[in-house]
């Protein structure tokens, strides 16, 4: 059954796409631009992501339909983690809710004693609390067994996520050496829980062409292409690459996890009809590691030059009125990912030095772990009432929303993905006409430093951090007019990066333009 208030096919359309994202979508600018312009270039643009509760949800985004699916997981769990492990641990509760069922009951069983004691003690009866001192020594003696099993337990659980230990490392390896590059599916079989919930509706959908988002959705996409061609569908198939998977730092917790990524990873990159990615850089990487046959497009997440009536129409959050300061006070801003990587801490740290600077922080979850922790920081410096966390706005608002910034900080450390790349809000602060401070990384610090449009500083480094920004907010005016220079913010639109992808789906459907020029004609007629 069709998702009510969804269509189910545009008439006239130039052909079906079907884009795969591994994540609920908001908050992904990247994914929501592409599938709101290609369906403004006529395609029929369906958008599948992953539902973040236990219900399909859907609606338009523009002319494209977005369906976040439903994902049972109980794959992600590994075989391992349902058995007891009598030999490594032999004093922790078996995996399941008995170890939280002891845990309660022990709590329960003291608070029920102490009612029993206070009751005693009211009616002055020493017999009746003598009589419980059997049991309150019991129950003492039983809580810290239960306690130590616990802790037994818990430190099970993170060993088995952190797989490191040599046992861990031998069957890795044993895998990889058994299966080669299909391995994944032995240290990764999570991936096979996500090509069941996507395969099954990208089927259903009978898509001319899938892009892929990213490593996870290439498979995806690679075998649904496999079971199209063997029913005489002729699928195309547009792996968009966001960063190179080797170099990034795991976000999971253990090594196995970026090892069956990358097989992954290797397994189904041969399947791609085109591959689209985020810099030159990258794309060079690629082609040497897949053997890729051409270098693949570059399509830059830059923000939208234009935005829709609709769109224009929603007022635009006041920065400065969220932070409870002034138009006078400077104000520094980060936007984008939270991660210990991507060195938010400096900015924090760099504030007893910079008395008069109040820092905001725009993330997806400003009450993460990581944020809190950053928000404890500056409690203990004392200037906590210099810091804002705010969260996301929409994608289309970002611009807007930084613009009454004095600066904005890109303060990565050193990794491989973040020195290949201009990232998203590197193009969003340009088009704030934002005064930079960046970190070292190569290819943004080069950047900053050619165009003039800020400051570099070395990542990590906190004198050095805050010689950059005392030196931007010395004369701001100077960085800013940077962007006056013809041609400059051009080329960092979304409209140009659009025109190249649609450039590409055209030429793997050679048809479809011919059909976008009929479509066009049947509107004006």
């Amino acid at each position: 059954m069709e998702p009510e208030n969804i269509v189910t096919s545009r008439p006239g359309s130039r052909g079906r796409i079907v884009m795969l994202v591994d994540n609920g979508v908001n908050g992904d600018s990247r994914v929501q631009k592409e599938a709101r312009s290609a369906a403004d270039a006529g395609w029929d643009v369906v958008l599948l992501g992953k539902s973040p509760g236990k219900t399909e949800q859907h609606w338009l985004l523009g002319e494209a339909q977005v369906r976040l699916l439903k994902v049972p997981s109980p794959m992600q769990r590994r075989r391992h983690e349902y058995r007891r492990a009598p030999l490594r641990a032999p004093l922790a509760y078996r995996p399941g809710p008995l170890a939280a069922y002891r845990k309660q009951k022990m709590k329960a069983w003291r608070a029920d004693l102490n009612i029993r004691l206070i009751e005693a003690s009211e009616k002055g009866s020493a017999l009746s609390k003598a009589r419980l001192v059997p049991e309150r020594v019991g129950a003492k003696a039983a809580s810290r067994w239960v306690g130590v099993r616990l802790r037994r337990t818990h430190a099970l659980e993170q060993r088995r996520k952190r797989m490191d230990s040599p046992l861990d490392r031998f069957t890795t390896a044993f895998w990889q050496r058994a299966m080669g590059e299909r391995a994944w599916r032995k240290l990764d079989p999570y991936l096979l829980d996500l090509d069941l919930a996507y395969g099954k509706v990208i089927d259903e959908l009978k898509p001319d062409l899938i892009h892929a988002n990213d490593f996870r959705m290439l498979g995806i996409g690679a075998r649904a292409v496999v079971r199209a061609r063997a029913a005489k569908r002729d699928v195309k198939l547009v792996w968009d690459a966001h960063e190179f998977l080797p170099g990034i730092k795991p976000w999971e917790s253990h090594p196995r996890w970026h090892i069956a990524q990358c097989l992954h990873e290797l397994s189904y990159s041969k399947y791609a009809d085109a591959v689209t990615t985020v810099s030159a850089t990258l794309a060079d990487m690629l082609v040497e590691r897949h053997g890729l046959a051409e270098t693949p497009a570059v399509v830059l997440n830059a923000p939208d030059a234009e935005i829709s009536p609709e769109q224009a129409a929603e007022p635009v959050p006041d920065l400065r009125e969220l932070c409870g300061i002034g138009p006078d006070v400077p104000l520094s801003v980060y936007s984008g990912s939270a991660a210990p990587q991507r060195g938010l801490d400096i900015m924090v740290e760099s504030l007893p030095q910079l008395p008069d600077l109040h820092v905001a922080f725009i993330v997806l979850r400003p009450k993460s772990p990581y944020m809190t922790g950053l928000a404890q920081r500056a409690e203990e410096l004392g200037v906590a009432d210099r810091v804002h966390i705010l969260p996301y706005v929409p994608h289309y608002q970002v611009v807007p929303f930084l613009a009454t910034a004095d600066l904005g900080v890109i303060p990565i450390h050193h990794w491989p993905n973040h020195e290949i790349a201009l990232i998203t809000k590197f193009f969003e602060y340009s088009h704030a006409r934002l005064p930079f401070v960046v970190s070292d990384v190569k290819t943004m610090g080069d950047m900053v430093a050619q165009t003039g449009q800020g400051e570099v500083f070395k990542a990590e480094d906190v004198a050095d951090y805050v010689r950059a920004v005392k030196k931007v907010l010395a004369d701001p005016k100077k960085y800013r007019d940077v962007y006056d220079r013809p041609g400059l913010l051009d080329q960092w639109t979304w409209e140009a990066q659009a025109a190249a992808l649609d450039e590409v789906y055209t030429r793997l459907l050679p048809g479809s333009k011919r059909a976008s020029v009929e479509r066009l004609t049947e509107v004006t007629v």
